[in-house]
């Protein structure tokens, strides 16, 4: 009897402790994920007071919807255009500036600042660069001769342009993990590498690379959560057009509610965007297992 009573008494400890964190948790995270899934199966329009249930007929619209199978292809064709050259672009910066070197601090502050720049002021800037007539890109291409691209406008260029925006924007986060993975190689092995004769690429596939797996690994998923949950880019240069070919699936989910006001629908969709990251997540977990080296 005395063993339960001081199990319930360290129970109540851990309860007490915690509260602070869960009452908080529970009210803006855990009850509005469940009032949008209930939600999402009925037919509310933002609006009226009353609402029907219609059980999983919004999930079944979206599985026949084009809208919504051309955002889920342009989400992760963003995440993986986004993705891949974010990592290998910060792992390139990362190698050329992790030694202290006169400078070195001003070119990663440089790299570093669009981090911390507001995204919304980021992109408007670059709705100026992509500018059709006047642009700067369109500018520098006029003076070797090739003709202005509508950059924003079209539906060939449109996804590629916010790309550069948020891949410039997410290089310096990337690099700076990357940098302090690096520093942590021990020198001792890169030492031992030289006495055998490897070559630069032979140590930077058999030492750097296993060694800052971990931190790839992070960075892999984080940014692929982040390139999913992207809005304001899209929001400011391109309004998820034109035609739809930069719609993605957030992009859709703000005109399903705030556009068009299917609460329902948007609420599916809401809860199709967390499955789709709570997925990629798991697979790169499992992946991770066998090529992570910790």
């Amino acid at each position: 009897m005395n063993l339960n009573l001081q199990k319930w008494q360290n129970s109540s400890k851990v309860l007490f402790f915690i509260a602070p964190l869960m009452i908080p948790l529970i009210i803006f995270w855990l009850v509005p994920f469940g009032w949008s899934a209930y939600i999402s199966f009925t037919d509310w329009d933002y609006i009226s007071p009353d609402y029907y249930f219609v059980g999983l007929e919004n999930y079944q619209y979206m599985l026949e919807d084009g809208d919504f199978i051309q955002a889920m292809q342009n989400t992760f064709i963003f995440a993986l255009g986004v993705v891949i050259p974010t990592v290998m672009i910060g792992l390139v910066f990362a190698l050329l500036l992790h030694n202290n070197f006169k400078g070195s601090q001003f070119y990663r502050a440089v790299i570093f600042s669009p981090w911390i720049t507001p995204t919304v002021a980021i992109s408007i800037v670059w709705s100026w660069v992509f500018e059709s007539k006047s642009g700067l890109v369109n500018l520098l291409l006029d003076k070797v001769g090739i003709a202005p691209i509508p950059w924003l406008e079209s539906g060939d260029t449109a996804m590629f342009a916010v790309m550069v925006v948020t891949v410039w924007q997410a290089v310096g986060w990337t690099m700076l993990f990357y940098i302090s993975a690096l520093n942590k190689i021990p020198t001792s092995l890169y030492e031992a590498s030289l006495i055998d004769g490897c070559s630069p690429w032979t140590r930077f596939y058999k030492i750097t690379l296993p060694l800052i797996s971990p931190t790839t690994f992070f960075l892999v998923i984080v940014n692929m959560i982040t390139a999913i949950q992207a809005f304001d880019q899209f929001q400011i240069l391109t309004q998820g057009g034109p035609s739809g070919s930069t719609r993605t699936l957030l992009y859709l989910f703000y005109q399903q509610a705030f556009e068009q006001y299917d609460m329902g629908p948007a609420a599916a969709t809401s809860l199709i965007i967390l499955l789709i990251t709570g997925a990629l997540t798991i697979a790169n977990t499992v992946m991770g297992k066998r090529w992570v080296y910790y």
